[in-house]
């Protein structure tokens, strides 16, 4: 199947989905980068511009990333507005810090992307809407998204395709180059990028999940991520679940 084909798959999905569910939009967070940029420009395409709302919110973000996001929004034609969280969140961390809940520089990472998505689905539920994910399959499967964050969304249309193909159909949809390319970061913190995180190139990555040859060592390193993430990606655990499994 050719990408293209596949890209129409997802189209006539979230067209469908939309309207079997009785839902009147989606909602998605937009940050300028090529996974948000190319699930904005499928879901244009799907549901049209009345029917899909997209939102920036940066929490002491760089100001280049709510500019790649308005771009984009210009560029495609679609409802795009800036929620500024600096404020609620600082808030949120000084209620720890009031009670001696000192969180490292991860957690308050984290906490970010839950408090984007915590917004996202406020906003869903007063629009009557769906929440759309942008997590592709090299992050589903090193567990490289935040759980209950960036990883909770009502639909993920682009969990399939690697790092690669997502490159590849954002500039078929008209994502300019430099949005396409762009480094791929989550935008948590300044100087973050994911492949400093990760330890492993998304190159080693699409490259492994192709059943091609890597290095001993990047094969080691997306092995032992996808082992400690498998809890992100199982359904919450229920006591009768385990009696039920013998465990």
């Amino acid at each position: 199947m050719t990408l293209e084909s596949y890209l129409d798959i997802i189209i006539n999905f979230l067209k469908d989905y939309l309207e079997d569910n009785k839902q009147q939009c989606y909602i998605l967070g937009l940050s300028g980068g090529v996974d948000s940029s190319l699930v904005a420009a499928i879901g244009k395409k799907a549901v049209g511009k009345d029917k899909l709302f997209t939102y920036s919110m940066p929490i002491d973000s760089l100001k280049d990333d709510e500019d790649d996001a308005y771009k984009l929004a210009n560029i495609l034609d679609i409802n795009f507005q800036v929620l500024d969280l600096s404020k609620p969140y600082h808030e949120m961390i000084k209620i720890y810090e009031d009670k001696n809940i000192q969180l490292d520089m991860a957690t308050k990472a984290n906490l970010k992307a839950r408090l984007r998505m915590a917004t996202l689905f406020a906003i869903a539920q007063n629009k009557k809407g769906l929440v759309l994910g942008t997590d592709n399959k090299d992050e589903r499967y090193t567990g490289y998204f935040t759980k209950f964050g960036d990883g909770a969304a009502d639909l993920l249309p682009i969990a399939h395709l690697i790092k690669k193909e997502v490159r590849d159909a954002a500039l078929l949809l008209d994502v300019p180059a430099e949005l396409a390319n762009r480094v791929p970061s989550a935008g948590l913190y300044e100087g973050q990028k994911d492949e400093d995180e990760l330890k492993v190139t998304y190159d080693e990555l699409d490259a492994y999940l192709l059943g091609k040859n890597v290095s001993e060592t990047a094969k080691q390193r997306i092995e032992y991520l996808h082992k400690i993430s498998e809890h992100k990606r199982k359904d919450i655990p229920t006591p009768m679940e385990f009696i039920r499994d013998g465990k």
